[in-house]
């Protein structure tokens, strides 16, 4: 009779093993074999981090081995269990391999295919399409679209963690490393005492440095001893936090008369504002979108205050970015003067700190919240309805989404909640936050998250007229590596622009995407159906450089870009193309340290080896 060696290997994260009962079926193009109880006399299965090997023979041959089926059933009480892959050892000595990666709850029945990234139309039996249909069903039945706040994306429907599907809620260990990464923040922030600092106004600068305490390193240090110079604070709007709102002063806004007398004292080239303007050395921030939103109020013992500056900067000799002028309020008026570094010393730092307020508010809430966080859920949500695991675009997302929604609902339920800790200790707190988001949607483009078209666009793009703009760098190359990895992966599974508009999967997720994630809004430049090779390319680059390189440049992360710890993919074509990836990216990581070298601040933020692959944390 047939015989076959089935290999089980179980996770290593905590509590991955069971104790329960599980069974093994396989099904073949010529039959389906009985149900068969995988256990070893005297040996406890299914151990974390175990690989169990079994031997299951047949009645009669079963053909070419399409489907498994693993059931499992409770043996004392409900034992999750987390299923990495089984491969199957055929009698004529092929090896066939089945990624799972995912837990297997209660009594239930998982179906998987084998490994190998199939398109619907490669499906030719009725056996295979039912599968891929019924995955997509129940699927679509668990990630359902729901609103968290008006005007904001749409997100997965769940109120809490613990509603979410159990194979995207945290790990035991990432919810341990959640809760201690909190505390450490905490602590190391000292927010109590911080908070408590807000209780009545700071009485000199020392109690601002007060901050710096708990936080040690080269980098705070050098930053703690420089903050109040001009420098420093151009530098940040280069390589800081938020390296995205600096762009290049066509024409001065007349909200903000500026003129050359006022400034002449820093511009050291002879030439008039008007002429530094056409050379391309005036830089302005604005911070409009804050503009007209009240402070936080919910709490009375603590006033809050916000502002909606705007900020000219000027490329010096050096070619180095300072302030040159701050209005604080949108509107000229007798009441809202510019503030010039010709200033008295702590007028002209006062009007700085303002701007680096806002600058906080906007960073917390557009930059990190929507430009990453929400939109990467958006592209998880539509990947998990509309991808089959089969499908290759799956598995080349599926680590790039990994804890990205689970993070998502544990901020909506601690944090940006009602009487959360942002409306504790934020000045955009107690409706502040939804009305910037709501605001900010309007931005949000497609072309704003190509990382290319969005440094060109504040006309930021060139190496030679702004030289210390690393963000920009560092982040071009990494797109570049991305794109180019992406490309080949494409390359693999479509050959023709037509096989890419037949694709009413891949259709089906760019519509998801389009419709509920961006709320049918056409201003927005998503594509509702995308139909040529180069244009998936840059989609799904897109995608993966937002989740990952995007979120580092303004968070940090913890799973590295390039690393796919799951093997979704088993063809060696797409090996080798992860393989050429991460040697990109090596060579990046390898630049950017060259560079770093002696560097008093240096900017790793965008080196790969920095670079988580997903919006985890």
């Amino acid at each position: 009779m047939p015989s076959y060696s089935v290999t089980v290997a179980t996770g290593s994260q905590w509590f991955a093993g069971t104790d329960d009962y599980v069974y093994l079926s396989l099904v073949g193009s010529g039959g389906t074999s009985e149900r068969h109880l995988l256990d070893k006399p005297f040996y406890d299965d299914f151990e974390r981090g175990a690989i169990d090997t079994y031997d299951v023979t047949v009645t009669e041959d079963l053909g070419e081995i399409q489907l498994i089926k693993i059931e499992k059933r409770k043996y004392w009480f409900p034992d999750d269990w987390y299923l990495k892959y089984v491969t199957v050892k055929t009698p004529m000595g092929d090896y066939l391999e089945f990624p799972c990666y995912r837990w297997i709850t209660d009594d239930k029945e998982v179906v998987l295919r084998d490994g190998r990234a199939k398109l619907s139309a490669d499906d030719k039996t009725q056996v295979l399409k039912h599968h891929r249909r019924k995955e997509l069903e129940d699927r679509q039945k668990m990630y359902r679209w729901a609103e968290w706040h008006p005007g904001f994306p749409l997100n997965i429907d769940a109120k809490s963690h613990k509603e979410l599907p159990r194979n995207i809620q945290f790990d035991s260990e990432k919810g341990v490393d959640f809760v201690l990464n909190y505390t450490k923040a905490m602590e190391n922030l000292y927010v109590n005492r911080f908070m408590h600092m807000f209780q009545s106004s700071w009485s000199d600068f020392a109690d601002f440095e007060k901050i710096f305490v708990r936080i040690s390193n080269t980098i705070s240090e050098y930053v703690m001893q420089h903050w109040q110079e001009d420098f420093m604070f151009g530098y940040q709007f280069l390589n800081g936090c938020n390296p995205v709102l600096i762009q290049k002063c066509t024409e001065l806004p007349k909200k903000f008369p500026v003129t050359t007398e006022m400034v002449e004292c820093s511009l050291e080239r002879n030439l008039t504002l008007e002429e530094e303007i056409k050379q391309g050395n005036i830089f302005i921030v604005d911070y409009e979108l804050l503009d007209g939103v009240e402070g936080n109020k919910t709490d009375p013992c603590t006033v809050q205050y916000l502002s909606a500056p705007v900020c000219l900067l000027y490329k010096n000799l050096e070619k180095k970015i300072v302030p040159i002028a701050i209005q604080i309020k949108q509107a000229p008026e007798p009441g809202n003067p510019i503030f010039l570094p010709s200033d008295a010393k702590y007028d002209w730092l006062l009007a700085k700190i303002w701007v680096r307020s806002s600058d906080f508010h906007i960073h917390q809430t557009v930059t990190h919240l929507l430009r990453t966080h929400l939109i990467s859920e958006v592209f998880g949500v539509a990947m998990f309805r509309q991808l089959p695991s089969v499908h290759p675009l799956f598995k080349l997302l599926v680590s790039h989404v990994r804890f990205t929604i689970a993070i998502n609902t544990k901020a909506r339920e601690q944090l940006i909640c009602e009487y959360g800790l942002f409306d504790k200790a934020n000045a955009t707190g107690g409706g502040g936050l939804a009305q910037i988001l709501q605001r900010a949607m309007k931005h949000l483009t497609y072309s704003s998250l190509c990382f290319p078209e969005e440094i060109k666009a504040r006309g930021m793009e060139s190496t030679e007229e702004i030289p210390y703009y690393f963000y920009r760098d560092d982040g071009l190359k990494v797109w570049e590596a991305i794109k180019s990895f992406v490309t080949d992966v494409v390359d693999l599974y479509y050959d023709s622009e037509e096989m890419v508009s037949e694709d009413v999967e891949l259709q089906g997720f760019v519509k998801d995407v389009y419709v509920y994630g961006l709320r049918g809004t056409k201003a927005s430049g998503f594509p509702k159906t995308i139909k040529t090779r180069q244009k998936l390319s840059e989609y799904l680059t897109v995608v993966i450089f937002t989740a990952s390189a995007q979120h580092a440049a303004v968070n940090f992360g913890q799973v590295f870009l390039g690393m796919y710890p799951d093997e979704h993919f088993i063809e060696k074509p797409v090996k080798e193309a992860m393989r050429k990836f991460r040697k990109n990216l090596d060579e990046i990581t390898s630049c950017i340290a060259e560079r770093n070298r002696n560097k008093k601040l240096p900017y790793y933020y965008l080196s790969p080896d920095q670079i988580p692959n997903s919006v985890a944390v």
